[in-house]
């Protein structure tokens, strides 16, 4: 486990050095995280090599929402402050991003000429 656990870390290690040195606008771990996607797709034996490593993380994941969760109790008065605001902001980009899915879904089916049925 130690051995998969560390594998996973090198991968976002690299995306942050990548991330910092090259000036991109990504998270490290992101750009760590799609190197290990590609590695996985170029390596399917590393895929399998720690399989049973991440079986167990996924298990635990909500173990790994705890901080976020302290990080909001730390913040509630910033939260009190622009809690309507986040509010507003988090269902209207939710809203947006359903009509721009159902924009798309109908702007396909007319492209590739799906009949109602």
């Amino acid at each position: 486990m130690i051995l998969h656990l560390t594998i996973l870390l090198l991968y976002q290690l690299g995306g942050e050095v990548a991330a910092r040195v090259l000036g991109l606008p990504l998270p490290g771990p992101v750009i760590g995280m799609a190197a290990l996607f590609i590695s996985f797709v170029l390596f399917p034996k590393l895929a399998e090599l720690i399989q049973p490593t991440t079986k167990v993380l996924l298990a635990h994941l909500s173990l790994l929402f705890v901080p976020a969760g302290v990080g909001v109790v730390g913040h509630l008065d910033k939260l009190s402050a622009h809690g309507p605001a986040l509010a507003v902001a988090i269902v209207g980009s939710t809203v947006l991003t359903i009509l721009a899915g159902v924009g798309t879904f109908l702007l396909v089916g007319r492209l590739v000429g799906a009949r109602d049925e």
